[in-house]
């Protein structure tokens, strides 16, 4: 048995999400098909994370496990050769057999994108709020996630019941780069539409609908807030994977996006 570490990024807006389903395009299933064609045997392939339909990924981590060996440079670009032009393999590396991207994992950062003005090249990319948004209230009620807290007002009914919704954010910060405004948590998992329902509710902050103090209450007890504010998936990206010894990697938006985004009206 051979395994790889396999770092891709993606557009997921064609597709159901990461996870392989029966009758619906996934992530996973393009990639096997893919992988099953190069190697011509049955290989594994695992994912750090199960991003939802319309969902993006800008460092998705993958693991790869076939019979076969190859070099991870022939993996690399066998599969790029095979891969539709949304899918995108940014690394391979032969790794121990005992690796799981997911089980190795030990934080996850995601990225939120609001767009402060209407984009025809980046809709598919960003959540554009027509409303004028107070963005400095914004960034100040973000920090009020951080840490640990129970986020049931966050987490989908349809998640486990014996699932604990209790979470660790490491990081949770606002950022404004001209006519975006950033939403980006580091942590060690987070719940099945946490991200985007934190996105939906700071947008009402910014809008003035909700005060700092209706967050925290959110926090202290269930409420259906969250869920009737859900913010599209358009704008929402797997930022980053970490693994043991890894360093925080924080890039410059302008590093990760096309400057389109960031221009200035």
């Amino acid at each position: 048995m051979h395994k790889y570490k396999i770092t891709l990024e993606y557009d997921g807006t064609s597709y159901r999400g990461w996870q392989s389903q029966k009758n619906a395009r996934s992530i996973q299933d393009t990639l096997i098909h893919a992988a099953e064609k190069l190697f011509g045997e049955p290989v594994e392939i695992q994912g750090a994370g199960r991003t939802d339909a319309g969902v993006h990924a800008l460092a998705q981590v993958a693991h790869l496990g076939a019979a076969s060996g190859m070099s991870p440079r022939k993996i690399l670009e066998g599969l790029n050769d095979l891969l539709p032009s949304n899918i995108n393999i940014l690394d391979v590396e032969e790794v121990s057999v005992s690796f799981h991207a997911r089980h190795y994992a030990i934080a996850r950062s995601y990225i939120y994108l609001i767009s402060k003005h209407r984009t025809a090249f980046g809709k598919r990319y960003v959540w554009w709020v027509r409303d004028k948004l107070d963005a400095k209230k914004m960034q100040s009620t973000g920090r009020i996630f951080q840490g640990f807290h129970d986020f049931v007002s966050f987490a989908d009914k349809r998640m486990d019941k014996d699932a604990s919704t209790k979470v660790k954010l490491d990081t949770a910060e606002v950022r404004e780069v001209d006519d975006l405004i950033i939403l980006r948590v580091v942590g060690s998992h987070f719940l099945w539409k946490m991200v985007r329902r934190m996105a939906g509710i700071l947008v009402e902050v910014g809008r003035g609908n909700l005060t700092p103090q209706d967050v925290e209450a959110m926090l202290e007890q269930a409420s259906h807030l969250p869920a009737e504010h859900t913010a599209p998936p358009s704008g929402l990206f797997l930022e980053h994977v970490f693994y043991e010894g890894d360093a925080e990697k924080k890039a410059k938006p302008g590093e990760l996006f096309p400057p389109l985004l960031f221009s200035s009206r």
